[in-house]
């Protein structure tokens, strides 16, 4: 998009590029999203930015109407595989807050000054700056959905000190923290409060239709006892599981009907640090930055997908909130995956209703797993081989999926899909997936509804017996 594009797309607030592109207001120092509602400005004083970390890099603050912090992510990261798309994603997860930029080079496998210079060069922001963004939103949700001390929200979100927090915090919002907090002390704020025992709540902001049936039926069709659960009727289910993550563990849930333009979640955590993480696997899981018009706009061309595009508007591509985990249940199947968990899984300190453990880590799949094939696959996710995590290079990891015994080049296709977030991948390989590039993921999701593909992996790694396909199946605030 051109500037002028941009500038139309303000002047009609239009939702759907919400997180595509931000706008600063030069005569109020105040930055918003596209669809704000506040009266348009003139073109003169309006300056865009790709992120809003380059908006609050050049000094302007976040609009409190529209909240311009808590969109939905851009759907460029979920289809870019560079350097900087893989950068973004790794961010997204936390990777700077807990390694630092060194670390996130070192994963990248570039050097911190060449990673600074194409995130600056593309986004206006470097590492840096992307994370202190992302931190300065999860301490907004803390101050206005828990009661937690200031202190500890302050390192829940990642800073390094109260005295950074603050100074992000009034750069930011052009409040203190505990003006911020006052803000939801009123209405559904002081309710959300009150009832913090039961999570923090968190809206997951999608863009455009969201078809959340079919994923909660996706969900439904292939899950893990101990790790998984749904409830409640059709229409109106809630979604439960357990995360294993960087601090610890937790226990999310996630409700189907969607309110308005997103999906209503409430997130136990044992170590508040894992809060940002937590929310960008959920995000994940539910692939909540997809473009659907995009997506749409080139399936619909298509003849064969034409009638299961207008009879599903925003059909999503779900991923997974455990990528790891998702390689060993496309291994083994949901039925082998339950017995692991009961053997080797961890017991959550305070079991929730049905969910009772985490799923087991690779190392000690590596080491216990009667099955070679198996303890192939958990070794080498556990001395990264094999990586599935956010940043990682998809066609390298599917090179090194299909080395492993066991892994067919469709279980290696799915886990690339699905585990690693690739929104342009037919695990069938059918010859017109080609016509729907860059989005074959969902044109194999639609044939699948429409009745046109078989289940996902046909050729199964072990006897029928005790195998059944793993095909189970980010503005959040």
């Amino acid at each position: 998009m051109d500037e002028r594009t941009r500038y139309e797309a303000v002047s009609s607030r239009d939702a759907r590029f919400d997180g595509e592109f931000f706008f600063a207001v030069e005569t109020t120092g105040i930055y918003c999203r596209p669809s704000c509602p506040a009266v348009t400005p003139k073109r003169k004083n309006v300056r865009f930015f790709p992120t809003a970390a380059a908006a609050q890099g050049h000094g302007f603050r976040a609009c409190r109407r529209c909240r311009p912090d808590a969109v939905p992510g851009s759907a460029d990261w979920n289809v870019r595989a560079d350097v900087v798309g893989r950068a973004v994603r790794m961010i997204g997860d936390g990777v700077v807050d807990r390694e630092g930029v060194p670390g996130l080079a070192q994963r990248l496998g570039y050097s911190a000054r060449q990673v600074q210079r194409q995130l600056n060069a593309e986004l206006g922001a470097g590492p840096v700056a992307l994370a202190r963004a992302q931190r300065a939103h999860t301490a907004r949700v803390l101050l206005q959905t828990t009661g937690l001390p200031v202190t500890e929200i302050a390192f829940a979100a990642g800073f390094a000190s109260v005295r950074q927090f603050n100074d992000t915090v009034r750069q930011i919002y052009a409040r203190t923290p505990s003006a911020l907090r006052a803000e939801a002390a009123t209405g559904l704020g002081a309710a959300v409060r009150e009832a913090r025992t039961t999570g923090i709540p968190l809206r997951l902001a999608h863009r455009g239709p969201y078809a959340a049936g079919e994923v909660f039926d996706l969900l439904a069709g292939a899950m893990v006892g101990r790790i998984e659960e749904m409830g409640g009727e059709r229409g109106a289910r809630t979604y439960r599981r357990t995360l294993r993550l960087p601090y610890g563990s937790g226990v999310v849930a996630v409700d189907e009907r969607s309110a308005g333009s997103w999906l209503e979640a409430r997130i136990h955590l044992t170590d508040l640090r894992d809060l940002t993480t937590a929310v960008q696997r959920l995000r994940r899981l539910f692939d909540l930055d997809a473009d659907p018009c995009a997506v749409d706009e080139r399936l619909a061309a298509d003849p064969l997908l034409a009638a299961g595009v207008a009879a599903r508007p925003g059909l999503r591509s779900p991923g997974t909130a455990d990528p790891e985990e998702f390689a060993v249940r496309t291994l083994v199947g949901e039925e082998v995956a339950e017995r692991l968990v009961e053997t080797y899984g961890k017991v959550l300190d305070a079991p929730c209703g049905g969910l009772t453990h985490v799923f087991p880590e690779p190392g000690v799949l590596a080491q216990a797993a009667e099955d070679p094939r198996l303890r192939a696959l958990a070794a080498a996710l556990a001395d990264g081989e094999v990586r599935l995590d956010a940043g990682a290079d998809r066609e390298e990891a599917e090179r090194a999926l299909l080395r492993l015994p066991g892994i067919t080049p469709a279980d290696a296709a799915l886990i690339r899909m699905r585990a690693l977030g690739d929104p342009d991948v037919d695990p069938e390989h059918r010859p017109q997936g080609e016509r729907w590039r860059p989005w074959r993921s969902y044109g194999a999701r639609h044939l699948e509804l429409l009745g046109h593909a078989q289940p996902q992996i046909t050729a199964p790694s072990q006897p029928p017996a005790t195998r059944r396909h793993a095909n189970s199946s980010t503005s959040t605030e």
